[in-house]
């Protein structure tokens, strides 16, 4: 320690007061490495205001983004068992869902609304990252098929922002059985006649990119996102070779026509009024006949 902190700041405490600073005020940008003001940030849609970096975003953050007049209604999503392999590695599966709880106040890593996006009536389904690394078991797999039966219900667009490790490792074979399903809830959706959009943010990985993230109408993605299935380290070594600059990003996987278009968080609203104002006209030609 330096004379300043031993001897010059308790002197300034004492004559101005001790008060407590948030712990949580500033973020540092893990692009630049700028510190940004929590208050800021908030203002720019977590995007970092000097590099563009996209911070990764809370889900009901999203929700609230999304929606017109950031007014929406979430649905009560079914539950699943707590636990059902009794699953155990350093710690208890049941106390890894409990502290994910306390921390993002969600019941798993998938929250689901329904609202309007630019006047068109949609569904929105958004994956918290936060929650066991959004990762997906039963209840994810459950609340995507609820959130495309309610579109079907409602005539309405889905929406699904993806932000996930993959497969949920404490459900084993559970978790695995959530691709299909969630395969056949898109299918639902398009048998429907309603567009699906897949809005990939980072991280999208694993067995969530393997199922029904990229089975979308519409494939969009967020600046500087790492998508794909296995990690680039494990392809390396599969394949015995360098992989190129920018390889699972979303610049790289639009150039290669793996996503439609990327498109930055401040325009994914004004984009998705756009998209849906075009897919979401209905064919009169038939009941004009």
């Amino acid at each position: 320690m330096s004379w300043l902190t031993e001897y010059v700041r308790p002197k300034i405490r004492t004559l101005l007061g001790h008060r407590e600073v948030p712990e949580n005020l500033w973020v540092q940008c893990p692009a630049c490495q700028q510190m940004l003001y929590q208050t800021e940030l908030a203002k720019t849609q977590m995007v970092c205001s000097h590099c563009g970096h996209h911070l990764r975003a809370k889900a009901l953050d999203r929700l609230a983004w999304t929606f017109d007049e950031g007014a929406y209604t979430r649905i009560d999503l079914p539950k699943v068992p707590a636990d059902p392999l009794r699953f155990r590695d350093a710690k208890r599966y049941t106390d890894r869902l409990r502290a994910a709880r306390e921390a993002t106040g969600l019941d798993d890593a998938l929250v689901v609304a329904h609202g309007s996006i630019g006047g068109q009536k949609a569904v929105v389904a958004a994956m918290e990252f936060g929650f066991i690394g959004g990762s997906m078991g039963a209840a994810v797999g459950e609340g995507l098929v609820a959130a495309a039966r309610l579109a079907v219900l409602q005539e309405a667009a889905l929406v699904v922002y993806t932000a996930s490790g993959g497969a949920r490792m404490m459900e084993g074979a559970i978790s695995l059985m959530q691709m299909p399903r969630t395969v056949i809830a898109t299918r639902m959706v398009k048998e429907a006649g309603l567009p699906f959009i897949s809005i990939l943010t980072d991280p999208t990985t694993g067995g969530v990119t393997a199922s029904f993230t990229m089975l979308g109408d519409v494939h969009i993605a967020e600046p500087g996102a790492e998508i794909g299935f296995a990690g680039a380290r494990v392809i390396e070594q599969t394949v015995r070779e360098k992989l190129p600059e920018g390889f699972q990003r979303s610049e790289y996987l639009h150039q290669h026509g793996v996503v439609d278009m990327v498109v930055p968080r401040g325009e994914m609203k004004a984009t998705l009024g756009r998209l849906l104002a075009l897919l979401m006209v209905k064919d009169t030609s038939q009941s004009a006949a």
